[in-house]
């Protein structure tokens, strides 16, 4: 993790990577500058979800420059104390992760948004934030989607507690209630090996484990996460008496592939857009017909919804 020279800033642990191959931020030292903690402006009130674009038909296909709301953005940081190492510590609606959370927002956080690099964990939370305010938030979708803070599982924390981890699945599960009618948690899985993201999206209701990844494979890349999954939830069903009718199923869909080596995290998170956008428990083995494929065109919109989202929240 990065220093905080010259300020205070108290670190949750679930922010906390002891190992290298964790998906941390770059190890670059910051100077000195004031962390400055900023409620969010949308946890003042409840509001209902607005609607998202679900069609692909709705999205350019070719991307172009940056867009004027990015560059607006851009502008804001490069002006700020944020280039000078100061960072930025942003509450959560406990309902994202089923907890109080807050995130660290620093300047390669920033960098990685506007140079279409790969994502760490501050802008996959970011996002995730996002669309749950957006698209969730006051609406029967928070019934139906979860989502699982990448920072507390993860590729290198399993297999220093394997234990722990589960346990804090079957905490996240219970935190959304009983479970018993069909809905998604979404896990964004870092694999810990060059920081590859994958999608696990989990239905506890009928046992079915969605696998989404943007490269060729399965979840047999990952032995030790799919056992801890399938731990969790065998550990979550037995505490609430539910009898396992039937074995865990795990899907591998056939998602949309990236031709980078960048794109994961845009993947993951566009994923669970269009999951929750389609209103959909049931992910196809072939994935939607609405979006076969993905152009730059739509990861470059979620970029500028997130940097609307930023500037709405004044984060900077």
């Amino acid at each position: 993790m990065r220093d905080a020279v010259g300020s205070f800033v108290g670190w949750p642990s679930d922010l906390i990577f002891p190992d290298a191959e964790t998906p941390t931020r770059p190890t670059h030292k910051v100077g000195k500058g004031i962390s400055r903690r900023i409620e969010s402006v949308a946890s003042q009130k409840e509001v209902p979800g607005r609607k998202l674009k679900s069609a692909a038909k709705d999205i350019p296909t070719t991307s172009g420059t940056k867009s004027q709301i990015m560059m607006h953005l851009e502008k804001m940081v490069d002006e700020s104390d944020i280039m000078h190492g100061a960072i930025r510590s942003i509450d959560f609606d406990e309902g994202v992760f089923g907890a109080a959370h807050f995130e660290i927002i620093a300047k390669e956080d920033m960098q990685q948004l506007f140079e279409h690099d790969e994502l760490g964990i501050a802008v996959i939370h970011t996002y995730i934030w996002y669309m749950y305010v957006t698209l969730m938030r006051g609406t029967e979708l928070c019934n139906r989607f979860n989502f699982i803070a990448a920072s507390r599982i993860n590729a290198t924390l399993i297999t220093k507690n394997p234990t722990s981890v589960k346990n804090d699945l079957v905490d996240r599960f219970k935190a959304a209630g009983d479970n018993t009618t069909p809905s998604l948690y979404f896990l964004p899985f870092n694999s810990g090996n060059g920081g590859h993201w994958v999608l696990v999206a989990m239905d506890l209701s009928r046992l079915i484990v969605y696998y989404l990844d943007s490269l060729s494979g399965d979840w047999s890349k990952y032995p030790s996460m799919k056992k801890t999954v399938d731990a969790a939830i065998i550990k979550f069903r037995s505490k609430k008496n539910y009898r396992n009718r039937k074995d865990i199923t795990w899907v591998r869909v056939q998602c949309p592939q990236q031709n980078n080596s960048v794109d994961c995290g845009f993947f993951v998170l566009r994923f669970m857009r269009d999951i929750i956008a389609l209103n959909r428990i049931d992910i196809p083995k072939m994935y939607f017909e609405e979006y076969k494929s993905y152009s730059r065109a739509h990861l470059d919109e979620m970029k500028d919804e997130l940097c609307q989202f930023i500037v709405d929240q004044r984060i900077i």
